[in-house]
């Protein structure tokens, strides 16, 4: 069942007898035209193709009516980028992707205008298909003007009857044009244009509480009737929040909603900016509108024409933007009259002719920005003005008359001389900020004088002005200065910077004659130094100091800083910095990447007792000329010393360390971690280490791997449980024993290629009970009894390549059962004998991987019944061959074997086939690499043993 929402209210005070079967026609056409438009093909322009669209015949229409339809019908033109020859506005699709024909909606009308001529009642129903059918019970509660919802069971398409009758046609015309657009966006040109009031005295009124229907008794639709009853208070609180588009789209739902969203609270801005408004559409707007206090015209055609209309009619306008546009001189007199206006902004416009001197005066204005405007002179007499900017205009003289004004921005006004910056700069004594950035004609003498009369100024932008050096400039009070590219800006500016000890914000970037920066300002915050190539020396003192940006000063040798309020110091890419000195007590980061100069004093600075009692992150990424390094610090959370390639000696006493990264210290020979608080750590990436120490009680990772010259090291790490000490080549038992006896929780050992452990230190394993898994890889182990008597709980025993295991070496296996939590067993690479192995697999039942890779003595395996004992059938599902060209007869009896790896063994089809004959469970199948397989076998191999899965070969893969 699909579901419809009747949005249907009235306005007359009565409803004609005759009403009903208006409601019922007007239900019957929706229908004749729903299944006429899903039945014929749609037009281009939504209509017929073989019948010509119906035009609204405008004679029908009194003249009043008719050209208020005619203006709203422009209007939607305008909005939707058509031009005044009547383009027809296409209809959207409805919510089920069928379009609505424009033959539809002008029928309506016509509809509409039927039941004007005939009944004196006027209805408006709009039904917004939701998803499905409607009940159109019209003659039913007349008196209720709110929004109901019904469902019902007949289907149609949109419907929309219009009021012609209220007052101006454009109130119904509209209504029909807007609800068909809902569901688009207005376009970037478009017009925002609120034309919702109904001037019809028949508005007011209301229908009697029969309403003209049968209220004999109530129907199915009343039990589904959901109403959408809001107070006018809570109505107006909602539309709050709405925008001018939005509000439009309200003020179709119902003439509640219509009058509360044409409240002036609503409409007091009227924003037109780059909108193709007509000087009627304007007016007609200044019209409804009359308590607009916010205009803005920027970018709208014929600029001059409609800000004069909206100066003329607009009495409480406060607010007025403009630009992109020619203002002629009679607006400038106008200004005037607009008694209320307190902001006048003006962008990219010609004023006046160009060649004129155009006079502003006004009596209440408070905001004035003309930027980027032309004209040859200008005259400013506004008696409560407080902010001005004539940025980036091109007038050659700006008198002013502005006792009261506090900013000034002329900033890349390049035509103004120094005199004309001087005259209109020591005429507002009351100046407090003052933006003359880019005017290049500015002296030193200038500033004295500005000095002299401006005596609050607070804030000075001098930017780009070579002639600028401050020599004998005093301004006390200044709290923020900026002097970026001053070429005449040099060390001995820093006199007349001192001065100013209320500055907070100084910035000197691109200062290249700077050499020294030495201040010493109570209440400075934040300092920046950017791209001044010959800076060398900076020296700040300021207890307030919070900032501090100092970046690509290629000489900057020696910084020192003293600040309680510093927390994050970045001194990025500055090479030849050799010297740092911090007395920044609340200092928590800092990085120093790429300062290659740094020595090993460093280590001094942010060491307890060095000045910074509360860092917690160091970074010191390549800096290549530290050797060696000891940080003793209570505070330290996080150090990086990757690429610190010359470092030979790291000791590191931080009981709070939590992240060290060595990645690049690849000639690191000692290290000591006593105490750290590290969880884990890989000493891997140095491969030169040849002594290590570590005391990190929270440790429970560590990974040695590739350390080949280690020999010495002490390891306290009581909760450890893993250990990679692989290719340790030099790693005696002595060290094993000890590790063993402090780090008691290891549960995961690997010791592959570490050929210096003897029995002595698999003895010691014995201190483990936890472990479980044991890697003694290319060792030259010949006798495993250490490891059957102290690991008892072991589940994973790797011994590839033990080459110099004997064949009786595995009889505790299968033989005293030993180890009986062993699950997976790696005997690759081995030289055990063929009987060995037999003996293993037929035994050691509790198995579930075996690895037998490159097994040269394997020839011939039968691996399944042991003594006709099904019970005894071993539980392996991996088992690996890899390798094994020896091997030529594999017969199997495993139905658990879940995976087979034969890999370069020298074995038929016809062996694989038998052998997987009674393995009912085996999935993966890998035959890669087998010369006397061939691609043609892998149908029959998967015919003997149909539970394969997957089979691999040297050819393909199949699955």
């Amino acid at each position: 069942m699909k579901i419809w929402c009747c949005l249907c209210f009235t306005f007359d005070d009565e409803v004609g007898p005759d009403t009903k079967g208006y409601c019922e026609a007007m239900r019957d056409a929706a229908l004749k035209n729903d299944s006429h438009s899903r039945g014929v093909g749609i037009g281009a322009n939504g209509e017929d193709p073989g019948e010509a669209a119906p035009t609204f015949d405008y004679d029908m229409l009194d003249t009043h009516d008719r050209d208020g339809t005619r203006l709203f019908e422009e209007m939607i033109r305008a909005a939707e980028g058509g031009d005044a020859a009547g383009e027809s506005v296409n209809a959207p699709p409805s919510d089920d992707g069928v379009a609505i024909p424009v033959a539809l909606r002008r029928s309506t009308l016509r509809f509409a205008q039927r039941l004007r001529g005939e009944t004196s009642g006027t209805a408006t129903t709009v039904v917004a298909e939701v998803s499905g059918n409607v009940v159109e019970d019209c003659n039913r509660d007349w008196h209720s003007k709110r929004a109901k919802v019904y469902s019902g069971s007949h289907d149609c398409q949109y419907v929309t009857v219009m009021s012609p009758d209220a007052g101006h046609s454009n109130s119904s015309e509209p209504m029909d044009s807007n609800f068909t657009q809902s569901h688009g966006v207005p376009s970037g040109d478009a017009i925002v244009y609120h034309n919702f009031i109904w001037n019809s005295s028949n508005d007011e009124t209301s229908f009697g509480s029969n309403g003209g229907g049968d209220e004999s008794g109530p129907s199915k639709s009343d039990d589904l009737e959901i109403r959408m009853d809001l107070s006018d208070d809570l109505l107006y609180m909602v539309f709050s929040f709405l925008g001018h588009v939005d509000l439009c789209r309200a003020a179709m739902v119902c003439k509640q909603w219509r009058t509360a969203s044409t409240h002036e609270d609503f409409w007091r801005y009227l924003n037109l900016e780059n909108r193709n408004v007509t000087l009627e559409q304007f007016e007609d707007m200044c019209h409804r509108y009359p308590n607009a206090v916010e205009v803005n015209l920027h970018g709208a055609p014929a600029l001059h024409y409609l800000v004069m209309k909206a100066v003329s009619s607009l009495r409480n306008l406060e607010t007025l933007t403009l630009g992109r546009g020619q203002l002629g001189d009679p607006f400038f007199h106008a200004l005037a009259e607009c008694n209320l206006l307190r902001s006048l902004n003006v962008n990219d416009a010609t004023l006046g002719n160009g060649m004129q001197e155009i006079p502003i005066n006004h009596d209440r204005l408070q905001h004035l920005q003309l930027i980027k405007c032309r004209v040859l002179r200008i005259s400013i007499r506004c008696p409560e003005l407080q902010t001005l900017s004539l940025k980036r205009s091109n007038m050659g003289q700006a008198v002013l008359s502005c006792p009261l004004l506090h900013a000034l921005d002329i900033g890349s006004c390049h035509k103004l001389s120094d005199a004309a910056i001087r005259s209109a700069a020591i005429s507002c004594p009351q100046l407090e900020s003052l933006d003359m950035s880019n005017c290049s004609c500015v002296s030193d003498e200038t500033l004295r004088e500005i000095a002299q009369t401006c005596s609050n100024l607070h804030i000075l932008d001098a930017s780009y002005c070579p002639n600028v050096s401050l020599e004998s400039v005093r301004l006390p009070l200044l709290t923020e200065l900026r002097l970026h590219s001053c070429e005449g800006i040099t060390s001995a500016s820093m006199a007349a910077i001192s001065y100013s000890y209320m500055l907070e914000v100084l910035e000197l970037n691109n200062c290249n004659l700077l050499t020294t920066v030495s201040l010493d300002l109570p209440r400075l915050q934040r300092i920046s130094l950017v791209h001044c190539r010959k800076f060398v020396d900076l020296n700040l003192r300021s207890v307030t100091l919070s900032s501090i940006m100092v970046s690509n000063c290629p000489s900057l040798h020696r910084i020192s800083i003293t600040s309680n309020s510093l927390k994050k110091l970045a001194l990025l890419r500055q090479e030849n910095l050799t010297t740092l000195a911090l007395q920044c007590q609340c200092l928590q980061e800092v990085d120093l990447t790429d300062c290659e100069s740094l020595t090993n004093s460093i280590c001094e600075v942010f060491s307890d007792g060095g000045g910074c009692p509360m860092l917690r992150s160091l970074i010191l990424d390549n800096c290549e000329s530290l050797t060696t390094v000891r940080f003793c610090s209570t505070s330290l959370l996080s150090l990086s010393l990757v690429g610190c390639r010359a470092i030979t000696s790291l000791d590191l006493i931080c009981p709070c360390l939590e992240k060290v990264c060595l990645d690049g210290c690849d000639h690191l020979e000692r290290a000591s971690f006593c105490p750290v608080a590290l969880r884990s750590l890989n000493l891997g990436i140095c491969p030169k280490l040849s002594t290590l120490r570590i005391e990190a009680p929270s440790m429970v990772s560590l990974e040695l791997k590739g350390c080949g010259v280690l020999c010495e090291a002490s390891i306290n790490c009581p909760l450890l449980t893993s250990l990679d000490a692989s290719f340790c080549s030099q790693l005696k038992d002595d060290c094993l024993s000890a590790t063993a006896a402090s780090c008691p929780l290891i549960d995961s050992l690997i010791l592959m290629s570490c050929p210096s452990v003897g029995s002595d230190g698999l003895y010691s394993l014995r201190c483990l009970p936890n472990l479980t898994v044991l890697d003694l890889s290319y060792t030259f182990l010949m006798n495993l009894l250490p490891v059957f008597q102290s690991c008892l709980q072991l589940k994973v025993l790797k011994l590839q390549a033990c080459k110099y295991l004997t064949d009786d070496s595995l009889e505790p296996l299968y033989k005293e059962g030993a180890l009986p939590m062993l699950q997976e067993l790696d005997l690759s690479y081995g030289t055990l004998c063929q009987s060995a192995i037999e003996d293993l697999l037929a035994c050691c039942t509790h198995l579930t991987h075996l690895s037998l890779n490159g097994c040269v003595n394997m020839h011939d395996l039968n691996w399944g019944c042991s003594s006709g004992q099904v019970t005894e059938l071993p539980t392996v599902n991996s088992p690996l061959f890899s390798n094994c060209y020896a091997l030529v007869i594999l017969k199997l009896q495993c139905p658990r074997l879940t995976s087979l790896f034969l890999q370069s063994c020298n074995i038929n089809e016809e062996a694989v086939e038998a052998a997987i004959f009674q393995c009912n469970m085996l999935e993966t199948l890998d035959v890669r690499f087998c010369p006397k397989i061939i691609s043609i076998s892998m149908f029959r191999l998967r015919g003997a043993c149909p539970s394969l899965k997957r089979v691999f070969s040297s050819l393909l893969s199949t699955s």
